[in-house]
């Protein structure tokens, strides 16, 4: 994994990873749309981008992440890429909020949510 210094990389990116339809309005806002329709495709992907080190955020489909969570949880004490939940097509399913509520309870080390 790439050294990830929060101040070293100035102008770092957004990346989203989930199916085609749902990310690629993206775009227009200037943020990386990585393509995936499975559960492999998503992991790959998440990999790929996390490794560059030039990502500082990846939002990723909660169907998706709920899916690769393992692969989604060996970052989650890594300073960058933070990794958020965003509801798919389908609405929320919870996974998101639990992760949301699981990142805050480490941070500050009380459940406040």
């Amino acid at each position: 994994m790439p050294d990830r210094h929060l101040c070293e990389n100035i102008m770092s990116k957004i990346g989203i990873i989930g199916a085609g339809e749902c990310v690629t309005a993206f775009l227009a806002l200037g943020v990386t749309v990585f393509e995936a329709l499975t559960p492999d495709e998503a992991a790959a992907q998440l990999h790929r981008a996390a490794s560059t080190g030039e990502y500082a955020v990846l939002f990723i489909d909660e169907e998706l992440a709920a899916a690769i969570c393992e692969d989604v949880a060996r970052y989650k004490d890594e300073p960058l890429p933070a990794i958020t939940v965003l509801p798919g097509k389908n609405g929320s399913k919870g996974y998101g909020a639990a992760a949301m509520k699981d990142a805050m309870e480490r941070a500050i080390g009380a459940d406040i949510l």
